[in-house]
């Protein structure tokens, strides 16, 4: 006879109280549930909520950074632009509106799926590629897009390894510097003065959210790991209707502005400027950003 969900809730909580600590540092992916149906459609809701930033930002930023984007970029009528891990879409069919030819690639099916039909709505799918598909293996062709975007910090929860990989990839997406107005990749990463580097728990209950449609309770702990300029998030959700433990974590590699640069020229740019505080661009927290703009060799 299985456990009373009262008893498994029992069991979670001293599963919790057993586990390592600090926990070993993580040798590879995280186990974040990106390209879960259920909840990537959760994670959707947060992409697209208005009264904060946790996700998406606000729909007014997206169009400072559109603007910025536009001109750094030599954009025009026509631009390729390849947009990594582009989430539901919001850069991209901007930059589309604007005649963008637009290829996007995320690992969500609900923000892959809302980012078509926000192109269609917006009358530019023909435009419009939205790819679902985990940008570790991106299958793209080369010399192929006048620039790349990898925005929101997301090159940053991919080990180093698998960073330097992806500019590679990026690198090789690019047209060649002897075609105009091409070959430009921007890379937006927490400034790592910036970076939280302090270890840390906190807790919260309530009745669905982003960790399911039913009562839940969620504990959370951040480890910073110096030696690796890394931070990791463990998540222990406990659903309070089953008993049920879900367990997962989320890294958050950190590079310092000179490191990342310096990887930048190792895949292939040539040219790499760095600039504070988004670029000048007037978003709530542009302090924390460092945005990277960097030349094709």
């Amino acid at each position: 006879m299985s456990p009373d969900p009262a008893h498994r809730v029992f069991n979670a909580l001293w599963q919790i109280y057993h586990r390592p600590q600090p926990p070993p540092p993580p040798r590879g992916a995280a186990n974040f549930p990106w390209d879960d149906p259920d909840f990537s459609a959760r994670m959707l809701s947060e992409h697209l909520d208005q009264s904060h930033g946790a996700a998406s930002r606000r729909r007014v930023e997206i169009l400072r950074i559109v603007d910025w984007l536009w001109d750094r970029l030599s954009l025009r009528e026509g631009s390729r632009v390849l947009d990594v891990t582009c989430g539901p879409g919001l850069y991209a069919v901007e930059l589309a509106q604007r005649g963008c030819i637009v290829h996007g690639l995320d690992l969500s099916p609900a923000a892959i799926r809302y980012a078509r039909e926000l192109a269609t709505d917006a009358g530019v799918i023909q435009r419009c590629i939205f790819e679902l598909h985990d940008v570790r293996t991106m299958r793209i062709s080369p010399a192929n897009f006048d620039a790349v975007l990898f925005l929101y910090g997301e090159l940053a929860v991919f080990t180093p390894d698998e960073a330097i990989a992806l500019l590679r990839r990026c690198a090789d997406a690019l047209y060649p510097p002897s075609q105009q107005a091409g070959g430009r990749l921007v890379v937006e990463l927490l400034d790592f003065e910036h970076v939280d580097k302090t270890d840390n728990t906190w807790w919260f209950a309530d009745d669905s959210g982003l960790w399911g449609d039913s009562p839940f309770l969620h504990l959370g702990e951040r480890h910073w790991y110096s030696q690796q300029n890394l931070s990791l998030e463990q998540f222990h959700i406990i659903n309070l209707d089953t008993g049920e433990l879900q367990e997962y974590t989320l890294s958050d590699q950190a590079y310092p502005a000179e490191i990342m640069a310096s990887m930048m020229r190792q895949a292939g740019f040539g040219q790499v400027e760095v600039h504070p505080a988004w670029g000048g661009v007037e978003v709530y927290d542009a302090q924390e950003w460092v945005v990277y703009l960097a030349e094709k060799e």
